[in-house]
């Protein structure tokens, strides 16, 4: 239970009442009843942090886009908090000459992290820090000159902290969050460096193109170091995002999945964990039937030979690999704690791996054979038609197990071309998928001709976000 709400008044001893109104500076009260600013309206706090396999990774921007509404915005490093309205207005940064505390990196803390602030002019800058109770911790006073400020903070006993800042009466906060604890339970705040320019903050024009409402899919993309990595959530709750930035490695913790009698390796792309191979699971049944919603998951082989499901993986119709429901991301045949790929997260796939057009590019919401060498690098490097092998640049490993053809059931296109099921419906009775082809170097996306739900495709897993 927090204590009562602690009013803490930043004023110089030594100057009294009078010369306070002689410049004009109001008092700057800070402290557990000014933090309204976190709570007068409910928001979102989504926070932005990087890493490569366990390595902290610097972010240089986040690109945050909603695929549902339309609309992005960008943040600028080292601000690397976005909060959103529930009404839909993100939070407007202020302007570049303004005052302000940038959120502290990186966050959570696990032992040191960095706070700097910018000083529109030179003047006394009063720093506190406070517990999540209100308390007192850290108290800095100092003249600072115009220009950028950093600091480094060293947290002690608290998961919260709240890090407020006066200039001239103007005040600016952020939240520090902590994940380790020092074991010496002290905290400290020591002055690092200056520099005497204006802050990176976000174009007012993309803020106030962005909007959101709960239920929205975002896109996420973190750049860093000339690289780029995507994620999607519908957040419903303030959350902390890492960015990964290891790829073509076993998904850290989780090199490999044990399922229903067999060993499936795992393969890490950028902030995507996917199994390396396809989905095999289940019982064989010829090529003719339907599959039957019977309680058994049912599987083809190509050419109804179980060598072939070895090899490539099992062919599955829509309804008996969503098991019969239409959630798109729902779980379905994948193992517990993965699901089937939506439509959105494939296109976040081939933007990773693409050497021309990135996560979030809007090429990737048109029909057919899209980019520019995304399926040569996601294919495997043998196997394939006339030598159209892929250089599988990413450990994806792309297979060309042909597909179960509707109505007669016959199988066709082994050795040409792969078929992929997305669990994202799209018009009529077709879903969108996701191809390979021996002589393209793109990768296609169609949600009808070819993708009816009777049809007999591959299955790949992606883990759980």
């Amino acid at each position: 239970m927090l204590s009562a709400p602690k009013l803490i008044i930043l004023a110089d001893s030594n100057i009294n009442q009078s010369a306070h109104a002689k410049k004009n500076y109001p008092y700057c009260i800070v402290g557990n009843d000014s933090l309204g600013l976190f709570s007068q309206r409910p928001t979102l706090e989504l926070t932005f942090t990087a890493e490569n396999n366990g390595v902290y990774v610097q972010l240089d921007s986040i690109k945050v886009m909603n695929r549902t509404q339309g609309g992005d915005t960008v943040l600028y490093w080292p601000d690397t908090v976005l909060s959103i309205y529930y009404v839909g207005i993100p939070e407007i940064s202020k302007g570049e000459n303004s005052f302000q505390v940038f959120q502290n990196y990186p966050n959570p803390v696990t032992d040191q992290t960095t706070v700097s602030l910018y000083v529109p002019e030179k003047d006394k800058v009063s720093i506190i820090v406070t517990d999540i109770l209100g308390r007192m911790i850290v108290k800095s006073e100092r003249v600072l000159d115009k220009g950028k400020h950093s600091f480094r903070f060293t947290p002690g006993n608290s998961s919260l902290y709240f890090f407020i800042a006066c200039w001239q009466g103007q005040s600016s906060s952020i939240k520090i969050l902590q994940t380790g604890f020092n074991s010496g339970g002290k905290s400290s705040l020591e002055y690092l460096w200056s520099e005497d320019s204006s802050p990176q903050v976000k174009a007012m024009q993309a803020i106030q193109s962005f909007s959101f409402t709960p239920g929205d899919e975002l896109l996420f993309i973190g750049y860093a170091n000339g690289l780029e990595s995507g994620m999607l959530d519908s957040p419903e709750e303030s959350t902390t995002y890492t960015f990964q930035f290891a790829t073509n490695i076993p998904c850290p913790g989780t090199p490999t999945v044990e399922y229903e009698g067999q060993v499936y390796n795992t393969i890490q792309v950028f902030s995507q964990c996917w199994l390396k191979e396809n989905l095999n699971v289940g019982t064989m049944i010829p090529g003719s039937p339907n599959q039957s919603n019977n309680g058994t998951i049912e599987k083809y082989c190509y050419n109804n030979a179980p060598d072939s499901c070895t090899k490539y993986g099992g062919l599955y119709q829509w309804d008996e690999m969503m098991q019969y429901t239409t959630q798109q991301g729902a779980r379905g045949i994948c193992p517990p704690g993965w699901h089937v790929p939506t439509d959105e997260e494939w296109k976040v796939l081939e933007g990773a791996v693409d050497s021309q057009y990135g996560i979030g590019n809007i090429l990737w919401d048109s029909w057919g054979y899209r980019g520019y060498d995304a399926g040569t690098n996601l294919k495997t490097t043998s196997g394939w038609y006339a030598n159209f092998n892929g250089a599988d640049l990413f450990g994806f490993s792309g297979l060309p197990g042909g597909y179960r053809y509707y109505g007669v059931g016959f199988f066709d296109y082994v050795g040409i071309y792969g078929g992929w099921w997305t669990s994202t419906e799209g018009s009529g009775n077709g879903v969108w998928g996701r191809d390979l082809s021996y002589d393209f170097p793109e990768v296609g996306r169609s949600d009808y001709y070819g993708w009816h739900k009777t049809f007999g495709f591959s299955v790949r897993c992606l883990r759980d976000f």
